[in-house]
């Protein structure tokens, strides 16, 4: 039933947007949690674990692509049928995976699963609750957070336990399907609405015209990268930025427009959005189990759970909160605390992680899904394109640029402290150096680490801590570039004269 039909917005399809947006991050965290054993498992690098972290995001922006330009004809219930498809297949292929080649593809698969939940429950639930979309697009993605603490909680109570497999990371994974399987239960026997700009009569053209020429482009360039990187092969800036060209000329020739300028903004923003909230996400355990207090093997778990549990209080709360600072105000406000969350953690160690891990729980909370209702507030015209394109832009970025660049860069920072001080160390554990997007980067060999003498395992994971905790502050670089851009468009709203929807009739 649309709710331009109904005074009462219908429930139950909200709460089964909201499991299947759980199934999603459900799988994310377990990945997060458990991305270190199989590294051991399958002697992975950092690159190799941030090519992985990578795969697990952009197929996610192919699918939301894809989709956001069909699901209007297709229909929203074939889209969900299809989701669930993917997560179920994805989920087999992952307890069979034996290496990195086979990981890598089962993760691909699994956000391509994650892409299609987001393509229809974003502009369901922008559609539903059509007269207060910023409060209760936070509260949806409350579900993010949630699937994320559920499936690090679970990985924290079992750090140990294979029941029928003969791997503790099979285990974490075939959990994954209870969330899956509860979400298909709810999805099924639901009626979906028709899209708010359909209901509208805004044609498809006046839709793509909100995105235009430029805005295909950035599309353009960054799904040339990952469609390269499903290919198995490097891609170059210039035959990426020819790529971006082909697509945003020709999508300027159709649509006459370049694209609204204040969405184009939005599309510059959420690639470090992206890094700053899910790549931080995908790292944190990693990044923090060095510096760890000793008296807690599963303590970045437990934080991991914490910051996630922090986000979804504030998001089910976000009603309140976006109402006194409005969504720009929140943005700003929001990157603001993020950058000094991060810098707080590129300088803690032990227990003080806690307090600087809930700074930036309480900046990064409302990033995304603020963002998201900002879009469908101000360019209700693009449907579920706009909506969805934006998180598609912010997860290619991610994808193929932000969380590889992590692994990257912690490959890189290691090996430039180990020559510095600890050259015979790196003579015992340096492995060959391997490809990836940035050039070939240096690596660890794991069976060399794996054959150190306690000794040399202490000074080697001295010098990782370190490492890892300086990633951190390399990150915040990322949301004190997305401030100024807020900080622009906090102007903008208030020479107009402050923040307001825009109805999807004004021209």
């Amino acid at each position: 039933m649309n709710s331009t039909e109904s005074s009462k917005p219908d429930m139950k399809l909200f709460w089964a947007c909201f499991i299947a947006l759980v199934a999603t991050s459900f799988v994310f965290g377990v990945r997060a949690n458990t991305i270190g054993e199989l590294q051991g498992s399958f002697n992975l690098s950092e690159n190799e674990k941030g090519a992985i972290n990578g795969a697990g995001m952009w197929p996610f922006a192919l699918s939301i692509i894809f989709f956001s330009l069909v699901i209007d004809w297709i229909g929203y219930k074939t889209v969900a049928l299809f989701a669930i498809g993917c997560h179920v297949v994805s989920l087999v292929l992952t307890l069979k995976a034996d290496g990195y080649s086979s990981f890598y593809w089962s993760t691909l698969l699994v956000a391509v699963a994650n892409g299609t939940v987001e393509s229809f429950i974003n502009p369901v639930v922008a559609t539903v609750f059509n007269k207060d979309k910023s409060k209760w697009l936070n509260i949806l993605h409350a579900g993010w957070p949630a699937g994320l603490a559920l499936g690090a909680l679970f990985c924290a109570l079992f750090p140990e336990t294979k029941l029928f497999f003969d791997a503790v990371w099979k285990f974490r994974f075939a959990l994954c399907f209870l969330p899956v399987l509860a979400y298909a239960f709810l999805i099924l026997p639901c009626k979906f609405p028709v899209n708010e700009r359909v209901a509208a009569g805004v044609s498809y053209r006046d839709m793509l015209k909100e995105v235009g020429g430029v805005g295909f482009f950035i599309i353009g360039f960054l799904m040339y990268f990952a469609i390269m990187q499903l290919a198995g092969k490097e891609a170059s800036l210039s035959s990426s930025l020819i790529a971006g060209a082909v697509v945003g000329a020709g999508a300027l020739a159709y649509t006459k427009s370049l694209g609204n300028w204040l969405f184009l903004l939005v599309l510059v923003i959420i690639g470090p959005l992206a890094t700053t909230e899910l790549g931080t996400d995908g790292w944190m355990p990693e990044l923090l189990k060095l510096n760890a207090p000793a008296a807690s093997p599963n303590f970045a778990a437990w934080v991991f759970v914490y910051v996630s549990t922090i986000m979804t209080v504030l998001r089910f709360y976000a009603g309140p909160i976006v109402h006194r600072f409005s969504p720009i105000g929140l943005l700003v406000l929001g990157s603001g605390v993020a950058i000094v969350g991060l810098l707080l953690l590129s300088k803690s160690v032990g227990y003080a992680i806690v307090a600087a891990a809930t700074v930036y729980a309480f900046g990064k909370t409302f990033l995304w899904s603020t963002t998201l209702g900002l879009t469908s507030e101000q360019f209700p015209k693009g449907g579920a394109l706009t909506l969805n394109g934006v998180s598609a832009v912010g997860v290619l970025f991610l994808g193929v640029l932000g969380s590889p660049f992590i692994g990257y860069q912690q490959d890189q920072d290691l090996h430039a402290r180990l020559s510095k001080g600890h050259s015979a160390l790196l003579a015992k554990v340096e492995g060959e150096a391997k490809p990836s997007i940035f050039g070939s980067t240096p690596s660890l060999d794991q069976a060399k680490i794996k054959a150190l003498d306690a000794a040399g395992v202490e000074e080697l994971n001295k010098v990782q801590a370190d490492s890892k905790r300086g990633a951190f502050g390399n990150i915040a670089v990322l949301p004190s570039f997305m401030l100024l851009c807020y900080l622009i468009m906090w102007f903008y709203f208030r020479k107009k004269g402050g923040y307001k929807p825009v109805a999807i009739g004004a021209h």
